[in-house]
C-alpha cells in the first residue's frame, strides 16, 4: 500500500514509534485518528512523497507503536507526550523544522504539537476537527448523541475496554461505517489492517487518549486558549460530519490568523473518501509561498 516506502522502529521518548517513511524532499509529518492506524494515509502519502520527505507513524498506543501506560491523571496519553513522541521520532530521523498534518485524533496531537514547538513546526493542516475544548464547552442534546465517544470511552474503571472487548471488530465496522459517508471509500486491506491492530492493549490506549482529552489535555488547552497559531494553518473538514454541527471555519479562524481551508462533500475519513481533493489541498498549501 505504500510503494517505496520503507519502516523502521524509532526509539522516541521512551518508547518505540513504528514509523513509515519515503520520498524525497522537505520534510511532512501526518499523523493519523481514532480507531485507524497510520495506512489511513495509503492513498495520499504516496503522491505527497513525490516533492516531499513523508513521514507516516503509528501514534503512541496505536498500530504497532508502544503503548505505555497512561498514568493516574492519563497524563501518558496526553496530546503534550504525543506531541513530543513525534518530535524525537522527527529529530531521530534528522529533521528539526517540518510541516505537519493530521487528522482526528492526530489532528489534536499536531495542534498541540505547534502550540509547544513553534519553532518546529513550520506548517500546520487539521483534518476534520474542532479544538477538544470547544466540543466540551458547546456540547448540547444534538451534539452529544453525535460525539457520544468523547463520554464513553472516557468512563473509568476499564467499563469502555469491557464492553468494547467483548465483540472489538464488531465496534470497530460499527465506528468506520457510522463515520464513513462513502459506501466502499474504505480499501478491505485498509480495514484487515485496522483490525489487525485493535488488540486488547490499543483498546485501552485509546480509551486513555480519550480520558487525558477530558481531563490534562483540557488543562493545557485552557492554558493557551488565548495563544494564536504562529505557522500557516490549513484547516479540512467533513461537509457531512462535522460542517453539519458546527461553523469549523469561524472557530479555526479565531485562533489562526493565517488560515485556509475548505469543507469536503464526504464523512470522516477525508483522505480515504476523497484522496485526490485531500492531497491536492495539501499540494496546494505546502508548496504556496510564506
Amino acid at each position: 500500500m505504500f510503494a517505496g516506502f520503507t519502516t523502521r522502529q524509532v526509539r522516541a521518548n521512551g518508547i518505540t514509534v513504528h514509523v513509515c517513511c519515503g520520498g524525497a524532499g522537505p520534510p511532512v509529518l501526518l499523523l493519523h485518528g481514532y480507531p485507524e492506524t497510520h495506512v489511513m494515509w495509503h492513498q495520499v502519502a504516496p503522491v505527497l512523497a513525490r516533492r516531499f520527505t513523508v513521514v507516516c507513524p503509528d501514534l503512541r498506543g496505536y498500530g504497532d507503536s508502544g503503548k505505555p501506560p497512561g498514568g493516574p491523571e492519563h497524563e501518558g496519553y496526553s496530546k503534550r507526550a504525543m506531541a513530543q513522541d513525534q518530535v524525537a521520532v522527527m529529530a531521530a530521523l534528522g529533521f528539526g523544522r517540518f510541516a505537519v498534518a493530521g487528522h482526528d485524533r492526530g489532528a489534536r496531537v499536531a495542534l498541540r504539537m505547534a502550540l509547544d514547538h513553534p519553532g518546529t513546526v513550520s506548517r500546520l493542516a487539521v483534518l476534520d476537527i474542532i479544538p477538544t475544548k470547544t466540543i466540551y464547552e458547546t456540547t448540547d442534546q444534538q451534539h452529544a448523541t453525535t460525539v457520544w465517544r468523547y463520554f464513553f470511552l472516557t468512563q473509568p474503571g476499564g467499563l469502555p475496554e469491557h464492553l468494547i472487548g467483548a465483540d472489538p471488530q464488531y465496534y470497530l465496522r460499527y465506528t468506520l461505517g457510522e463515520w464513513c459517508g462513502t459506501p466502499g471509500a474504505l480499501a478491505p486491506e485498509a480495514v484487515a489492517e485496522y483490525t489487525r491492530c485493535f488488540t486488547p492493549a490499543a483498546i485501552h490506549a485509546s480509551c486513555e487518549d480519550y480520558r487525558a482529552g477530558a481531563g490534562i489535555d483540557l488543562v493545557h488547552d485552557q492554558a493557551d486558549a488565548a495563544r494564536p497559531l504562529a505557522c500557516p494553518v490549513l484547516v479540512l473538514w467533513s461537509k457531512a460530519g462535522i460542517g453539519r454541527a458546527y461553523d469549523v471555519e469561524r472557530i479555526w479562524a479565531q485562533r489562526a490568523p493565517e488560515l485556509r481551508g475548505r469543507a469536503l462533500d464526504c464523512g470522516h475519513f477525508l483522505a480515504e473518501e476523497r484522496p485526490a481533493e485531500t492531497t491536492a489541498e495539501l499540494l496546494a498549501f505546502l508548496t504556496q509561498d510564506p
